[in-house]
């Protein structure tokens, strides 16, 4: 039983290290914690995460090349925080208002990017987890441009949702531009590249006649209907919407959980 279980969490620990999930992880906590008064707090947590990661991937794997994420997060956090630590009063008022739209558009660009000069940032850790043999098939590329994309979609919501608070509600710290609609489009993302691969895969078994169960649309969704769930809390507490809003996303939330997780079962 503990070997079991060791291999697994080996397995998923090392799942983990060779994700792209991993790469944007200071992107994803920089987005989530700035605003104002918080510049310095998320920039200065994005950039040891930074660190960390990028430790951590040359000690798993000494000499191996960087990857795009890693040099984008180096260099986009360490001028940040160079820039916050020069900057006036006037410039940092405007980094804790516009840095989390800046980022998340930084990546979008980085994204989009990537795809056009033929390389998405997804497939650097692709590489490290499938055989060689499979790196140029159709199926092993187009599953990296989509994932890819589905990232550079997620923080493209984010930014626009941000941009939206900013601009036209002139309140930085919305509940809902500011977290909740941001949170989710990467709840999405995150679940989403664990998810598609899965279906990839299953169908190559099935095409070649070995028994595969394909992941269902409700198993992608189940994690985003468990976030009503919190949504609809927050909503309560904060009083960030009516009474009856809140109560509907925690039901829904429940019930919507219960009936994909249900579906699921019965593929």
């Amino acid at each position: 039983m503990n070997t079991a279980t060791d291999t697994s969490q080996r397995r998923s620990t090392a799942g983990l290290l060779d994700s792209p999930i991993l790469g944007m992880a200071p992107w994803i906590v920089f987005s989530v914690l700035v605003g104002p008064g918080r510049f310095e707090i998320a920039v200065g947590a994005a950039l040891v995460l930074t660190v960390v990661l990028v430790v951590v991937g040359r000690v798993r794997a000494p000499g191996s090349s960087w990857k795009i994420l890693e040099v984008c997060d180096a260099v986009f956090f360490a001028a940040l925080a160079v820039i916050g630590a020069l900057a006036s009063a006037g410039t940092l008022t405007w980094l804790e208002t516009y840095a989390g739209e800046v980022s998340n558009l930084a990546l979008v660009t980085i994204a989009f990017g990537s795809m056009a000069a033929r390389l998405p940032f997804t497939l650097q850790y692709a590489r490290e987890r499938v055989p060689r043999a499979h790196w140029d098939s159709p199926q092993f590329l187009r599953t990296n441009y989509l994932l890819t994309g589905v990232w550079g979609l997620a923080f493209l919501v984010a930014a626009l949702a941000g941009l939206y608070g900013d601009l036209v509600l002139h309140n930085p710290n919305n509940l809902w531009t500011g977290w909740i609609i941001q949170i989710g489009a990467i709840i999405l993302a995150l679940r989403f590249t664990e998810w598609y691969p899965e279906v990839v895969r299953a169908r190559i078994a099935r095409d070649a006649g070995r028994p595969a169960e394909v992941p269902t649309t409700g198993a992608l969704l189940v994690p985003l209907a468990g976030y009503l769930l919190p949504v609809g809390i927050v909503v309560l507490a904060a009083d960030a919407g009516p009474a009856w809003l809140g109560i509907a996303l925690i039901v829904g939330g429940v019930l919507l959980t219960r009936s994909l997780r249900a579906g699921g079962a019965r593929t």
